[in-house]
């Protein structure tokens, strides 16, 4: 069993950045697939990002935040970050950590058997 806890989120005008950040409990960190999702009021819950077990070496984005967001993991401090930049309107969302043991990388919510809380994130125009 993991617990996750979701901060760094806030509210930040179009252009600016933010990093979220996901403290995970639980002395086996390592051996998780971290991902990053997201919910905009009224519609359903999106991928945004994930990375690998261990070293975290691979990584997965959801096309609108490729080359914007940079998702990276500390296992040292059982923590998994997502960089934001150039942040837009349309990010304004609650964003999710979630956790899964599984191999590979995976955007279906499906596939993640622990969830943090989420934390807002507000892009002012």
């Amino acid at each position: 069993q993991v617990q996750l806890v979701e901060s760094g989120g806030g509210l930040v005008q179009a252009g600016g950045s933010l990093r979220l950040s996901c403290a995970a409990s639980g002395r086996t960190f390592s051996n998780y697939v971290m991902g990053w999702f997201r919910q905009a009021p009224g519609k359903e819950r999106e991928f945004v990002a994930c990375i690998s077990r261990w070293s975290g070496g691979y990584g997965d984005y959801e096309g609108s935040v490729k080359g914007r967001f940079t998702i990276s993991r500390d296992n040292a401090k059982n923590t998994v970050y997502l960089q934001m930049s150039s942040l837009k309107p349309e990010d304004t969302a609650v964003y999710y950590c979630a956790a899964t043991q599984r191999v590979g990388l995976f955007r279906d919510e499906d596939d993640y058997d622990y969830w943090g809380q989420g934390t807002q994130v507000t892009v002012s125009s």
